[in-house]
């Protein structure tokens, strides 16, 4: 799945060449994703200008002159902007960016004036493109979500005060996206790693200068992988259709059995709510 540095990357990637022009068409080839996408959707677009894109969480937020549309990527989505300068175009000779042929699974297209297009690929199809004509951030899939894990009002205070009495284990603490919103399973097993803290350890048993290493590795994670693009995993590429790099610099995810980086014992691996944790046993003693 896209993590946050994967949909801010993608967010940068495409906001240079799409922010401040007037829609055209769009063309919807499925509709089923994980919800309906609304079927008056081209109408509502065609003839509105694109004036911001944001983030929040892992859902982008396309601003138009009377609504947002609120983007998620699910499991498998990508989104890319095609270009008259396309290659594809030159090599097959076409006048408009609009006959470029789709791919299997590019589900929608937005073409915008000067022949530019952002395109929806979703393999699984559990993305969603929602239309909201209300304020974002009232929306029941945005209102209850916490800090953002790169804004200011992200502390380790903030994590240490509402962790206090709570069993939950800290990987799953910093992954509910009440607490803090878009550390997804890659990088909540490096910030583990890096702040010594064992993925099992009850959130409520970790102390305020420990949560102090675990917000400064969350951020400076975060910002490292996407300064690079993000994490080449599975099928994730940029807005350019490159891949991310920052898989080059994993310490423990998918590692496992491989020595530690750190002091060279071998990382183990156990399952957590259905989800892959690495870390390494001596590194990350359990010991509270």
């Amino acid at each position: 799945m896209p993590e946050l540095p994967e949909v801010e990357t993608t967010r940068r990637g495409i906001e240079p060449h799409i922010t401040n022009r007037l829609v055209t068409n769009v063309a919807i080839r499925q509709s089923k994703l994980r919800w309906p996408i609304p079927e008056q959707l081209p109408d509502i677009l065609r003839g509105q200008k694109l004036t911001k894109i944001t983030r929040r969480a892992k859902y982008l937020l396309f601003y138009f002159e009377t609504g947002c549309l609120l983007v998620h990527l699910g499991m498998s989505g990508s989104l890319r902007v095609l270009s008259p300068q396309s290659d594809q175009l030159r090599e097959l000779d076409l006048p408009t960016i609009a006959e470029l042929p789709p791919a299997k699974h590019d589900h929608v297209d937005i073409i915008f004036d000067d022949q530019f297009m952002l395109r929806y690929n979703d393999p699984r199809r559990f993305g969603s493109m929602l239309w909201l004509t209300d304020a974002p951030e009232h929306h029941p899939l945005l209102k209850s979500l916490g800090p953002e894990p790169l804004d200011d009002d992200f502390k380790a205070q903030h994590l240490y005060e509402i962790s206090k009495g709570r069993k939950i284990n800290v990987k799953q603490f910093i992954m509910d996206q009440s607490v803090v919103t878009g550390v997804g399973n890659i990088y909540a097993n490096e910030a583990l790693f890096l702040s010594r803290l064992h993925p099992l350890r009850p959130a409520g048993n970790i102390r305020l200068e420990e949560y102090q290493r675990l917000a400064e590795h969350i951020k400076a994670i975060l910002v490292a992988a996407i300064r690079q693009g993000g994490t080449t995993l599975r099928n994730f590429s940029n807005a350019d259709g490159k891949p991310g790099y920052f898989k080059q610099q994993l310490h423990v995810y998918g590692r496992s059995g491989l020595p530690c980086s750190h002091c060279q014992q071998t990382l183990e691996e156990i399952r957590i709510n259905n989800r892959t944790s690495v870390f390494c046993p001596h590194c990350q003693a359990l010991a509270c």
